[in-house]
Parts: structure tokens; C-alpha cells; sequence
């Protein structure tokens, strides 16, 4: 995808370094963001800068940063760090908001740009589309004498101490799990291992330097953790756990080296905190599995819907007072640590069914009701574009006008057997069909329902 073109959503900015990623852009951008925070806060902001551990990354931290420090802000390099990590330390500093500079589970020839607010939080869509418009208009604050950058290297230690200082370890260390750890060389290298360390855990670290040359190919998923599933059954571990690039996502294999899919990363964490706070709420996106409908039920806890992002997803989350959510690509949100997807947070969760349940983890995810899920991706240059999947919407809405119809992200039809979802992608530069039921063959019947 070497013409892939820059990508700007609610997830940010994402292209190919080199071509539309370039410290041209990231300082566009963060001029941009400055510009909205200061307009938003009626002052200059204080911010933070962070990134993943991909090679393009210091030249383009550097551009962001030198965009802030030129209007006036203070900033903060946090270095190679989590996307999580950089939500905790800017609730931690009392910032203003920051930028990170990575393409999340994209593959090493893509880089971008995340901003958070000062809640540690994405953007909304309509802050979004502003950051977006400034970006294109070019928009930036006066420069202004006063600017400096300044380096903290507190971030992991001040990550792992929030999630230590809600889930307990102390009963976790007692079970001494044995634990494979799969970082692929990105930013969560040091705070994962250090995390399952301190919760007593005989770890085995793969891919465990944040070098950013990638082991494997990033997004975590069943063909690219073969590695991770052989390890486990070697090591007689009791869990394998995979983080992206930036480690907002955690994929899980149980302790016969099966991978069972990144839906159940949000359903087990769920499940564990639900269980402990009946009677509460959770948030997800549209397309993912009706597995957390499920275990929200059966603690009587209410789940929403929203479009997919988390800063949809964190969105929601606020608006209903939600105690947990996130999304079924692995990303558990979990509000007393940071209002993004976060894997350290999954690790102790699951960690903490495992110990709390006194069973194998193969045993856990068998007793929970599983749903197949049916996924498919098209190119939208072979498609021709966005309003060819307008054209199809429009077309399902008039068809399946009786059923419960979702359009808040591309559309949803929720049929009694099943769903089916069908969306533009936020961060590449395809079109997603995800469809779900009870068995393969109904939800492959229900994917066939559209027209792309």
C-alpha cells in the first residue's frame, strides 16, 4: 500500500513516512491541535509528547514538539512510551493534552499522530473534524517566547502503579503464573514485562526490546502470534499475552497455545470487574461481539453501543457512567486508569479471573457463549470510494427497514439470528464488513447481505 493516502479521523493522523507522513505534516498538525486547545481553553496549553518505538518516530516527535514549544507551550517529552501511558502522565502533570506519534498496529512503513485531551481522552468526532479543518487550513497560534521542553521518564513506573493501586496484587503474586509475553519491539516492552513481574509472574519476553523492527507482522492477530501460541505450550505457561505496537490492544492464548480471538480480551476483563460491580454499565463499538451483551446481562449491568473508535467508545462510556468498556480488536478501556484502550490494565484483569476463578483459562472461555464472526475488507479505490458504500446503505436501509437499523457508523442490521456491520475504515483506507452469529454458516449468509 505504498500510495496509501494520509489518513485524518477520529483516530488521528496515519500515512506512509516518507511520502504522507513527514515532519512537515506532524508539525502542521500539531500546530493544528495547539491551536484548537488554546481556542478551547481561552490560553496557551500545556502539553506532552510521546511515541511508539518505530525509527521514523524521534523525527517526528521532534516536529511536534518543536510546533508546541514555538507558540509558547511548555511540553513534556515522555519519550517511548504506551499510548496508555501517555493518557495516565497527562492526567498525572495536570497537561493540557499531547500528541503520540504512532500508527498503532499498522506495519512499519506507516507512522502517525494520536492526540488526547487533557482527560487523557481521544478527541470527539467534532473536535476531530476542527483539528482536521485547522490542519488543512493551516491554522496556527502566533509565535510566542516562553516555549520550553523538558524530559520525564516516569511514565511507565506511574502507569503500573494505577492499575497496582485498583487491582490487588498481592493475591495475583500467590498464584505465580507463568506468562509469555509478546511485545513485538514496540512501546510496551518495559512497562508489560515490569507489570507481570510485579504481579509475581515467571515471565518469558518475547520481541521484548523497543527497537521497533517489528518480529512479526504488528496487528495481533491468530496468523501473526504463531510464535507467541509455540511459546506458550514450550514454557507450560498458563497465559500468553500479545500488545501492539503502541499496546493500546492485548490478544490472549490460552495455556494450550490456542488463540481464541481478540473479542474476548474486553469480555474476560469485563467479566472480572462486572462481576465485582453489578448492577453498573459498560460501553462498546458496533462491531463488536454480542459476547459483552452477555456477560453485562448476566450481572444485571446495561451495555451501549457506539461508533467505532475509542474515542466513540470513551464517549459513551461518560455519558452513561460506564465502569468498563472498550473494543473487540483487544482494547479494554478502563476508566480508573485512562479513558484509552489500555493493555497493562487487561493483563491484571485477566490475570486477576484466572487467580479469582481458581480454573485454566481454556476452561473460563469454553464456559462463555461464543458467537462466529465473519470479517471482510475491501479496497475502496477497486470499490470506488465512500459513495459506493453510501449507495449500499441506503440500499440495506430501504430493504431491511423492519429490522433494528444503526446508522450512527456506516450501518448496523441486528436480525434475530444475528448482525451485520458495514463501515469505512477511520485509519486505512478500505471498507469493513464484520457479521455475527451463532454459527458460521448464518453469519456468512448475513455478510453476503451486502453488495460490495
Amino acid at each position: 500500500m505504498t500510495n496509501a493516502p494520509l489518513m485524518l479521523s477520529v483516530s488521528g493522523a496515519r500515512g506512509i513516512v516518507g511520502e504522507t507522513m513527514t515532519s512537515e505534516v506532524a508539525n502542521t498538525y500539531a500546530d493544528a491541535f495547539a491551536s484548537f486547545l488554546h481556542d478551547k481553553l481561552g490560553r496557551v496549553p500545556m502539553l506532552c509528547v510521546a511515541r511508539d518505538s518505530r525509527p521514523s518516530g524521534p523525527e517526528l516527535q521532534q516536529a511536534a514538539a518543536d510546533a508546541f514549544v514555538k507558540r509558547g507551550c511548555t511540553v513534556t517529552d515522555l519519550g517511548v512510551v504506551a499510548t496508555p501511558t501517555a493518557g495516565v502522565m497527562i492526567n498525572a502533570l495536570k497537561a493540557d493534552g499531547g500528541i503520540i506519534v504512532t500508527a498503532s498496529h499498522n506495519p512499519t512503513p506507516w507512522n502517525g499522530l494520536k492526540c488526547l485531551d487533557g482527560d487523557g481522552l481521544a478527541p470527539s468526532k467534532e473536535e476531530a473534524e476542527d483539528i482536521i479543518r485547522r490542519f488543512h487550513e493551516k491554522i496556527s497560534l502566533p509565535a510566542k517566547d516562553g516555549g520550553s521542553l523538558i524530559v520525564n521518564t516516569q511514565g511507565h513506573d506511574t502507569h503500573i502503579a494505577k492499575v497496582l493501586g485498583i487491582i490487588n496484587p498481592a493475591p495475583i503474586r500467590e498464584k505465580n503464573f507463568r506468562v509469555v509475553l509478546d511485545s513485538i519491539n514496540g512501546a510496551g516492552c518495559e512497562a508489560g514485562y515490569k507489570i507481570l513481574e510485579l504481579l509475581g509472574c515467571d515471565v518469558l519476553h518475547l520481541n521484548g526490546e523497543p527497537t521497533g523492527d517489528f518480529a512479526h507482522t504488528p496487528e495481533p492477530k491468530e496468523e501473526n502470534l504463531t510464535g507467541l501460541c509455540e511459546a506458550v505450550d514450550k514454557f507450560d505457561a498458563d497465559v500468553g499475552f500479545a500488545q501492539d505496537p503502541d499496546a493500546d490492544r492485548l490478544a490472549i492464548v490460552d495455556e494450550n497455545g490456542r488463540y481464541f480471538g481478540e473479542e474476548f480480551t474486553l469480555v474476560l476483563s469485563s467479566l472480572q470487574w462486572l462481576s465485582k460491580h453489578p448492577n453498573t454499565s459498560c460501553a462498546t463499538n458496533l462491531s463488536t461481539s454480542r459476547m459483552i451483551d452477555d456477560v453485562a446481562k448476566q450481572y444485571d449491568c446495561k451495555s451501549y453501543r457506539s461508533a467505532v473508535g475509542e474515542a466513540n467508545v470513551a464517549g459513551a462510556m461518560k455519558e452513561h457512567d460506564c465502569v468498563i468498556g472498550g473494543e473487540g480488536n483487544g482494547g479494554v478501556i478502563f476508566p480508573k486508569v485512562c479513558w484509552v484502550r489500555d493493555s497493562l490494565s487487561g493483563m491484571a484483569l485477566v490475570l486477576d479471573l484466572m487467580r479469582e476463578r481458581n480454573e485454566k483459562l481454556s476452561t473460563i472461555v469454553n464456559s462463555i457463549q461464543k458467537y462466529e464472526m465473519i470479517k471482510r475488507t475491501i479496497d475502496l479505490a477497486e470499490l470506488g470510494g465512500i459513495p459506493a458504500i453510501e449507495k449500499e446503505i441506503e440500499r440495506l436501509k430501504e430493504t431491511y427497514a423492519n429490522e433494528r437499523l444503526d446508522d450512527s457508523d456506516g450501518l448496523r442490521i441486528d436480525f434475530d439470528e444475528g448482525w451485520v456491520h458495514v463501515r469505512p475504515s477511520n485509519t486505512e483506507p478500505i471498507a469493513r464488513v464484520i457479521a455475527e452469529a451463532k454459527d458460521s454458516l448464518t453469519a456468512y449468509k448475513l455478510a453476503n447481505r451486502i453488495k460490495l
